[in-house]
């Protein structure tokens, strides 16, 4: 991919209209609230939050419940050093 800026919101669902296949084949890191997460569903930085997995509940279509948490957002491409 030739622009290495990531989009305000993406989600890893591909059912959601902010799924990316193409930037989610490389290796994306997220920084919440100045830690490291790997478990994040989907996120927004305009808005401030992240999505992350609650334990291993499923709703009814059989995708992972998930909980949001409010707080600074940093993606960021893992291999761009």
């Amino acid at each position: 991919m030739a622009d290495s800026t990531l989009p305000d919101r993406l989600s890893n669902d591909p059912d959601s209209p902010y799924y990316n296949e193409e930037l989610l084949q490389r290796d994306i890191g997220i920084r919440f609230a100045g830690k490291e997460k790997t478990n994040v569903e989907e996120y927004c930085v305009s808005e401030g939050w992240i999505r992350v997995a609650a334990g291993n509940a499923r709703d009814r279509h059989g995708k992972p419940l998930t909980i949001k948490l409010k707080g600074p957002v940093e993606p960021y491409f893992k291999d761009a050093k």
